[in-house]
């Protein structure tokens, strides 16, 4: 029975984890609280996480380089146009959510006990300041996401510049991140008894209204991909790049598929690798250090994703956002995303450090987890696609790129 259970994909497995909490949620009605631990459980397995699994994919995704030199060339091309990309896709996200307003008109009480946090109010001087840790320590165990993020940035590229000696050093931080991946895996096995206890509680005490907004969310979510893929990417390879759109979706679509299918940036690691140096034409040494650090830190689709979902539980929840507000969603998604693991149901996690950041209840993560699946997908087609344009557009700076076999990536 066991063996029966894993057997079944765990999509398909929180999907009727989704409709049976609905349906115990319709039955119990308000008694639905009592099983609420459940999820108050699995929520804090997701921010068990946070903290070690940002800072081992991080500092292996800077200690993958090689070496500061190439860092400061190659690396700090790729790692500013994730960056650019990372930080247009959270706005965006911002953006449609402010438009559509998702979550409004969803009126949500706090968990009992609980009150109506105040608008984040710092200055921007006070801000750059705390983004240095005075101890880095306190930091993790204090959930201090950004200073921890400041922190394994400096590690990373003290260890590159340490060479050899720094070797054995970089060697633990890409076991730390592979085993951090694991742990995330066998956290999101619990997805589908969270997913149930919550949402029975969501519909037991609001009723089926608090689920319409997941066919908003969902619309959010492929229209706010569709316009990265449609305009920002054909934008970077057309200013930067300086090739034709056309031919790099040919190229790419075998990558594309894989990812959409899997939900994963690292399943889809290898096709993607394939793609971009056989029909994109694009140098191997370019190729293979672009595309491996982009399936770590370059998760495009999720940094849009968070920032829809940033609004949407402010606005459900009836928190006020203020200008800083919008800085730390802008800044915690961007981070959040570069921190993501590339394995299916990570956007989980990172959403539960954008959230904390602004006050938002993580009960908001219920709505999302039993659809987490269908949007993922959208999502990592597009984290895959942006880092096959990355490598596309530095390896055009480098010089490293076959433009004959790029154009001809319709004939692959």
């Amino acid at each position: 029975m066991i063996r029966g259970w894993f057997r079944i994909a765990l999509w398909k497995r929180v999907l009727a984890a989704l409709v049976l909490g609905i349906a115990a949620g319709v039955l119990l009605g308000e008694q639905a609280q009592s099983i609420k631990w459940i999820g108050d459980l699995f929520i804090r397995a997701i921010k068990m996480l946070v903290v070690p699994l940002i800072f081992f994919s991080l500092v292996s995704g800077i200690t993958a380089v090689g070496d500061v030199g190439r860092l400061g060339k190659v690396g700090g091309r790729a790692l500013g146009l994730f960056m650019l990309t990372a930080f247009i896709a959270v706005s965006l996200g911002m953006g449609l959510a402010a438009l559509v307003q998702p979550g409004a008109g969803l009126t949500i009480t706090l968990p009992t006990g609980s009150a109506v946090p105040p608008p984040p109010d710092q200055s921007l001087v006070a801000m750059i300041i705390g983004l240095v840790p005075e101890n880095p320590i306190m930091a993790m165990a204090q959930g201090a996401i950004l200073p921890v993020i400041i922190f394994a940035v400096l590690f990373g590229v003290a260890i590159l510049a340490s060479g050899e000696e720094g070797a054995p050093l970089a060697r633990a931080m890409n076991a730390g991140s592979t085993v951090m991946q694991n742990m995330t895996i066998y956290v999101m096995e619990l997805t589908p008894f969270g997913v149930f206890a919550l949402i029975a509680w969501v519909a037991g005490t609001f009723g089926f209204d608090a689920l319409i907004p997941l066919s908003k969310l969902v619309a959010l979510n492929y229209v706010g991909c569709a316009i990265i893929l449609g305009i920002v990417y054909p934008l970077i390879l057309r200013l930067i790049a300086r090739l034709p759109i056309i031919d790099f979706y040919r190229g790419v679509v075998d990558a594309q598929a894989v990812a959409f299918s899997t939900a994963s940036s690292n399943a889809a690691l290898p096709v993607t690798l394939r793609c971009v140096e056989r029909n994109l034409g694009v140098s191997n040494s370019i190729a293979s250090f672009t595309v491996a650090l982009g399936a770590t830190i370059n998760m495009n689709g999720t940094a849009m994703y968070l920032g829809v979902i940033a609004l949407f539980g402010a606005q459900a929840y009836g928190i006020e956002l203020n200008w800083f507000s919008y800085v730390l969603i802008a800044l915690t998604s961007t981070l959040g995303a570069i921190g993501a693991a590339g394995v299916p149901g990570s956007g989980l996690v990172m959403m539960s450090l954008v959230l904390s950041s602004i006050g938002v209840p993580l009960e908001t993560i219920a709505f999302v987890a039993g659809i987490n699946h269908l949007l993922d997908m959208a999502r990592t087609m597009t984290n895959v696609t942006g880092d096959a344009t990355v490598a596309v557009a530095v390896g055009r700076m480098a010089g490293e790129i076959d433009v004959e076999e790029y154009i001809s990536a319709d004939d692959v």
